[in-house]
């Protein structure tokens, strides 16, 4: 193996998680090499939320200041009941966040966000980016990586110390590895969640509906029982983002499919009118498997790493799944540009020093779910919760939106 192969680090996928892992990575002054099974580059998905965390990554890595301009920063993030549209809390967002937390609370499209990413990868002589290109084999040996991608009809091989399987909650290393000899990586298992998407016009009829009902420049979510929603401008506030999570039955494992829409009808049982008309004027409403992976199963074996939903999916209701992809990118490059001799040993203590940040936010998630769904005699106690804990909210977030890196001694 050459020195420049010696040094290479081939990624699998070019999502949030292994374009910010491809930047940070030839940042540190790594060749990288990220493969793509898509033909061309389309973000799945509508809306995401970008907390602290994340943003102050991305700055770091130059992609803010190409996301800003179609991004959103909402001034707070708001809790109504959904029954009565009653306000139970608000927790500061927009300047105050940053003031507190350093860096800018952002909602954006998810396309926007790849874009910025793509955009300044492309800028980098140190990262090629294939698109494409499905990976069919992966080879370990003492020398490092062979990954062979299928490509058009042709067979393409990429060589280097460290595979990083950046593919998403269906990886296709995590399931190439899991038939290598000695791997232990863990498969993808229905939540038993879905959740229904839709993105709205300002100007159209659900929109007036959504302004009329919620806080338009806020990340406002509604808490019912049998569902919650999340809505939020996005695209320069052009449109909205909705996001509705029932309980359901398993759907085609894909990024969406069909599903009876009559789920989401009858969790709205009790709400609003005005909700249930909002969510009527927004359909058809597109149905999304929430898929997990047991963050407990191995996250790396010989020279490979999974990092993001490949590693640990989990359920969106903390808000963090990019964020923890992100985390994810930067960390490990930075551990491997800190043991730069010995790789195995970079990726055993950057798994050990994330995993317990990744199951401290998997627990938030929970226990969020758990209150928003809440009802009864439990509900009212979250209501005087959230009453008592209105001026603590903030800093009860510090924790999360105010994480730093851990820095670690070079070798």
């Amino acid at each position: 193996m050459t020195d420049t192969r010696s040094r290479q680090i081939v990624i699998a996928g070019a999502g949030v998680a292994g374009l910010t892992a491809a930047l940070a990575l030839a940042e540190r002054g790594y060749p990288v090499r990220v493969f793509e099974q898509a033909q061309r580059l389309e973000a799945a998905g509508a809306g995401i939320q970008l907390s602290p965390n994340a943003t102050r990554i991305l700055r770091q890595l130059g992609v803010l200041d190409r996301l800003l301009p179609a991004a959103v920063r909402p001034e707070a993030v708001v809790l109504k009941e959904a029954a009565t549209l009653r306000e139970l809390a608000r927790v500061p967002l927009g300047q105050a966040a940053e003031s507190r937390w350093g860096a800018p609370y952002l909602v954006a499209h998810r396309a926007d966000l790849q874009s910025a990413l793509l955009a300044t990868a492309n800028e980098i002589a140190n990262i090629e980016t294939v698109t494409g290109a499905r990976i069919s084999t992966i080879a370990a040996d003492t020398h490092g990586i062979t990954v062979t991608a299928e490509m058009a009809g042709k067979t393409v091989e990429a060589e280097g110390f460290l595979l990083v399987g950046a593919d998403g909650v269906w990886s296709s290393v995590r399931g190439l590895a899991h038939s290598s000899k000695g791997a232990a990586f863990a498969r993808s298992h229905f939540s038993g969640e879905l959740a229904w998407r839709a993105t709205v016009a300002v100007d159209s009829a659900a929109g007036q509906t959504f302004a009329a009902i919620g806080a338009k420049d806020c990340v406002t979510t509604f808490l019912h029982p049998g569902f919650h929603m999340v809505a939020y401008p996005v695209s320069k506030g052009a449109a909205f983002n909705l996001a509705a999570f029932t309980k359901g039955e398993r759907i085609a494992e894909g990024w969406s499919g069909n599903a009876d829409a009559g789920i989401l009808a009858r969790a709205l049982r009790g709400t609003s009118a005005e909700l249930a008309r909002l969510v009527e004027q927004a359909g058809p409403w597109t149905a999304w498997p929430i898929h997990t992976v047991d963050s407990k199963q191995p996250w790396t074996t010989g020279n490979m790493a999974l990092i993001g939903d490949a590693a640990h999916a989990m359920t969106p209701f903390a808000a963090q799944g990019a964020a923890m992809a992100i985390e994810d990118a930067v960390t490990l490059a930075d551990i491997i540009a800190d043991f730069p001799a010995d790789p195995l040993a970079a990726l055993a203590v950057w798994e050990q020093s994330r995993r317990p940040r990744v199951a401290q936010v998997a627990r938030r998630g929970a226990v969020n779910r758990l209150a928003w769904h809440a009802s009864g005699p439990v509900a009212i106690a979250r209501n005087v919760f959230l009453k008592m804990r209105s001026e603590k909210l903030a800093a009860d977030l510090d924790w999360l939106y105010g994480w730093q890196a851990q820095k670690f001694i070079r070798r």
